[in-house]
């Protein structure tokens, strides 16, 4: 899917879950995400012919780090809340093979300049309520379960320019995921804390997402953020192998009312 496809996606699925809360909603908002993970990443992809290369993607191809945005829009009615996010994450890297790399049923000699490209977009749906809230301890405390599908449009390539060969291996996966998150009120409606962590295991396969911050609000409306997020995936398919952590510091910025 295109970027400008996803674009249009997330805009209409937005609209359609904006829409969908009636009038007089408790809360509705948006949220702008800067991401700075770290990470590191293994990954395979066979072919009926040959199987392919155990590639690390920082040694073998060398891919560094980046910072990403991301964007969340979200609306809440008494305990039910609905968000919808999306994260483009996007790793590239240019070098000289040292050693002879199988990807997709292609070979690359040592020697060869090649650049490489992993793109994982990621449209994250997520229903919570509100379990527990206890809004007259301290500043503020309440508990929520979480079900969320998060959608994975990804793709990984190894292009050889001077050779005109490319390779590439692509997924596109729905995956359901269940969790918790938390919120405690440490100075009235002006310092907050939250937290959450929601994921799936099934069959060797696991994918886990967990974030935690602060949020100063200095005006009403307004909420500044910083905060840890952390995202683990393991893929074990027939056709590909992906192990993924991702890692690190965030900045974020909240509008609502």
């Amino acid at each position: 899917m295109k970027r400008s496809q996803w674009t249009a996606l997330f805009c209409a699925l937005a609209l359609v879950l904006l829409w969908a809360l009636p009038v007089g909603a408790f809360e509705i908002g948006a949220r702008g995400y800067y991401w700075f993970p770290g990470f590191k990443a293994d990954m395979k992809s066979d072919s009926a012919a040959k199987p392919g290369t155990d590639i690390n993607l920082k040694d073998n191809l060398d891919v560094g780090t980046k910072a990403f945005p991301s964007v969340e829009v979200f609306g809440g009615l008494g305990r039910s809340h609905l968000g919808l996010t999306y994260t483009p994450i996007n790793y590239s890297g240019s070098t000289k093979l040292a050693t002879k790399i199988d990807f997709n049923g292609q070979t690359f000699a040592p020697g060869t300049n090649v650049d490489s490209d992993l793109k994982l977009r990621m449209l994250d749906l997520e229903y919570r309520f509100t379990a527990l809230n206890m809004e007259n301890i301290m500043a503020g405390f309440s508990l929520d379960a979480i079900g969320q599908i998060k959608y994975i449009d990804g793709e990984a390539k190894i292009a050889a320019p001077a050779l005109g060969v490319e390779a590439k291996q692509s997924i596109q996966l729905p995956i359901p995921m269940v969790g918790v998150g938390a919120h405690v009120g440490l100075l009235l409606n002006i310092l907050e804390a939250r937290a959450k962590i929601t994921g799936i295991s099934y069959s060797g396969n696991y994918l886990y997402e967990a974030l935690a911050d602060l949020s100063l609000t200095p005006f009403p409306f307004l909420d500044i953020h910083a905060g840890y997020k952390v995202i683990r995936v393991h893929l074990d398919r027939n056709d590909l192998f992906l192990n993924a952590d991702f890692a690190g510091p965030y900045l974020a910025l909240t509008v609502s009312w």
